[in-house]
This record gives C-alpha cells, structure tokens and sequence, in this order.
C-alpha cells in the first residue's frame, strides 16, 4: 500500500481542505505529503481562548492513513501551545484519536481539527497535565510513540 496510497489520500483531502474547511480551521500551508501546517480557533465564547490562535503541525509517515499523523501544537511567539489538561506545554497531544488504538482511518486533517476545536471548547480547566514539567524535560519519543493512558475523556 506504502507512500502512492499516501499520496493519493492526501491530495484527495488537500483538495477538499482547499475547497471549503469548516469556521476556525486554516490551512496555513501543505507543500507536500509529508508536513502539513494548520490554525485553529475556538469559535466558542469560552474564555480560556478567546481572540486565540492555535497552530498545528501534521506530520504523515508512510502507513497514513493506516496509522494516523503525528500532530502537535506549535510553540510560536504569537500562536501558544493551548493551556489545556490533555495538551502538554511543548505541543504533545493526549488524545486517543491520534493513537494507535483510537485512530481510524475514516479520520482525517479536517476531523482531526474539528476535534481537537471540540476538546479546547469543551474544556474549563486552566491546566496542564499531571507532571508537564517532568515529562517535557525527560520525554525523547516522538508523540506516536507514547503509550498515553486515557483515564479522563470528561475534560
């Protein structure tokens, strides 16, 4: 299957992104198959992100979209990584639809950021996850790679 289903999945939803891409979403740039970039906004009345911008990196390996991208928020001077108890301070996710057992193929770029909308709108807790600090300073696996434990679906 490799890279040429790759390819043809993502100029498939390339096409669609930039015909028409949901309140909120903006593709900032998808110069290849392999990182695409994305803003999103919380087009909520929640506080927490209000007037806020967020940037999301994709990275796609080989297997999409048989196994999912690697997404992450950027860190950015003006674009800030999300105050949020699933979203650690350098940009890793915690969300089972980007992990191996959550994802599906049926997912793609759009729902991944209409999801991850979702999650920030939801959210009313000004915090990061249990141990930021320590799993920022220690982490060296790419975020595909960890072994998230998914105790909390509620926030």
């Amino acid at each position: 299957m490799g890279s040429s289903f790759k390819a043809k999945r993502l100029g498939k939803e390339l096409a669609k992104i930039q015909a028409s891409l949901p309140a909120g979403i903006t593709l900032v740039s998808a110069d290849n198959y392999e990182d695409w970039v994305l803003d999103i906004q919380v087009l909520d009345s929640n506080p927490l992100y209000l007037d806020k911008t967020f940037r999301l990196n994709f990275k796609f390996g080989d297997q999409y979209p048989i196994e999912p991208p690697e997404v992450t928020f950027a860190k950015l001077a003006d674009r800030p990584v999300p105050i949020h108890p699933h979203i650690y301070s350098n940009g890793i996710i915690c969300l089972d639809l980007l992990g191996q057992q959550g994802w599906s193929p049926v997912q793609n770029v759009e729902s991944i950021c209409m999801s991850l909308q979702s999650m920030l709108t939801g959210n009313t807790k000004n915090e990061r996850p249990p141990g930021d600090d320590d799993f920022v300073k220690s982490n060296r696996l790419r975020p595909k790679d960890i072994d998230f434990y998914y105790h909390n679906n509620k926030v």
